[in-house]
């Protein structure tokens, strides 16, 4: 016994992928579609300009490289800067606390608290864990 002989179809052609798109959100004025990115492959530069805002980004690109690209390296320079402005808040915080004789500041006592309890508990959960009532209420 031989198999069911398949109908013919017709060969098609490639299919067609939707295009990346080059116009994003700002990160820092929220518009969306305010955000223009070029590429000059030949100079290897990414460019990225916000028509509102005025925010620029230039980085460099290589020949795989789409606008997606530049835009995640925007986001990611963004949050660095953020994390290094956090850093520095914080060390700034640290010294004016000695300079209040050792003493943290009343909004990051809580904070410093924390931190405390966590590097003294090593063991993780102490607790007596879920108790059982076998108490019947009628």
């Amino acid at each position: 016994m031989g198999k069911r002989k398949k109908s013919s179809r017709k060969p098609q052609g490639p299919r067609r992928n939707d295009p990346l798109p080059t116009v994003f959100t700002c990160l820092f004025c929220n518009h969306e579609r305010s955000v223009i990115v070029k590429l000059d492959k030949k100079a290897g530069v990414g460019y990225l300009d916000c028509k509102v805002c005025g925010q620029k980004f230039q980085c460099p690109v290589n020949y795989l490289d789409a606008a997606v690209d530049v835009y995640s390296a925007w986001v990611d320079a963004a949050d660095a800067v953020a994390q290094e402005a956090e850093a520095s808040a914080k060390a700034a915080s640290y010294s004016n606390s000695r300079s209040t004789g050792g003493r943290p500041a009343a909004s990051n006592r809580r904070a410093a608290d924390i931190d405390e309890d966590d590097e003294d508990d090593d063991r993780g959960y102490g607790g007596s864990g879920v108790e059982v009532d076998d108490d019947d209420y009628d």
